[in-house]
């Protein structure tokens, strides 16, 4: 077994930082020491780890499958060595960072247009990642450093964390509230006239889902009145559904907000005849985060970015 005492924390730093740049020539210079230094380095980690971690190739250093999978753990146990040690402030126009955000089709299409021209406005050095949502529980997601933020419809893991409290290892902010809608194609058979709850119950539907089950917040406010719908076809994005409607009679329920984001053709928008209440977005992240100052800039960020599209 290796003994975890005779390791030079320095080489993963060199490791981190070839991973990162794809180039032994830009990790050295993004670390400021010399090229062969940093091959000195990565030759000494390989022989502890005992297996090469890189392959040289005609784009740069390829990482082997062992390098892919220590990464992820390399990574955050120095980001959290860092922000122990010297927490400092960041700096986004010197300081280089990497986001990894979690959020819906639609939600992303608001909101990432407007975090790029404020990244590009700031000149920050900073990539940022968005992630495809496919769960309400974001939890596993956080905890296991998968994503830096959540952002979404989150009302389950909402009443957890206010039932915890201050023992609570997340923490959350609104970012946007919004009205549901019926939206169908121009010319739909029930775009003229009162879409009333009878028309509404005999039409087709398609629906959002990112469990595939066709059942939502519309089906159980329409059970309460001794009523249901057809869902002919789950979807889990809502620009599929918005391609689905454009092409159908068939109607969907989207929050007010995402239409234009989610459909690209012309709709008709329409008030649902059952109230289910409205949408709320959220961001969510591990409440040790919270006084990280480069986390702190990326909250600020999506939070002027959900203000300035609403």
């Amino acid at each position: 077994m290796k003994n975890f005492r005779t390791l030079d924390l320095n080489l993963l730093r060199v490791f981190d930082a070839v991973m990162t740049e794809g180039s032994m020539t830009r990790a050295a210079e993004s670390l400021a020491i010399t090229q062969p230094a940093a091959s000195h380095a990565l030759k000494r980690l390989n022989t502890w780890v005992g297996e090469p971690l890189f392959q040289r190739a005609a784009t740069g250093m390829k990482p082997t499958a062992r390098a892919v999978a220590l990464w992820p753990q390399v990574r955050a146990a120095l980001q959290d060595l860092q922000r122990s040690l010297a927490p400092g402030a960041f700096d986004p126009a010197n300081d280089r960072a990497e986001f990894r955000i979690t959020m819906a089709d639609a939600a992303a299409g608001i909101l990432a247009p407007t975090m790029v021209t404020a990244v590009e406005a700031e000149a920050a050095r900073t990539d940022l990642r968005i992630l495809p949502l496919t769960t309400r529980d974001p939890r596993g997601l956080l905890h296991d450093e998968e994503a830096d933020l959540a952002v979404g419809h989150f009302p389950a893991l909402l009443s957890a964390l206010l039932a915890e409290g201050e023992r609570a290892l997340l923490r959350h902010r609104r970012l946007h509230r919004t009205q549901y809608v019926c939206v169908m194609r121009p010319g739909h058979p029930l775009a003229e006239g009162e879409l009333t709850l009878e028309r509404y119950c005999g039409a087709h539907h398609v629906l959002v889902t990112v469990s595939g089950r066709a059942y939502a917040e519309v089906d159980e406010a329409l059970a309460l009145l001794g009523r249901r719908r057809r869902v002919v076809i789950t979807v889990n994005q809502y620009h599929i559904a918005g391609r689905v409607v454009a092409q159908s009679d068939l109607l969907t329920v989207l929050p007010a907000s995402f239409v234009d984001a989610s459909v690209s053709t012309p709709v008709v928008v329409r008030p649902l005849p059952v109230d289910i209440g409205p949408l709320t977005v959220d961001m969510v992240w591990l409440a040790r985060r919270d006084t990280d100052p480069a986390h702190r800039w990326l909250r600020d960020l999506v939070e002027r970015s959900a203000r300035f599209s609403q």
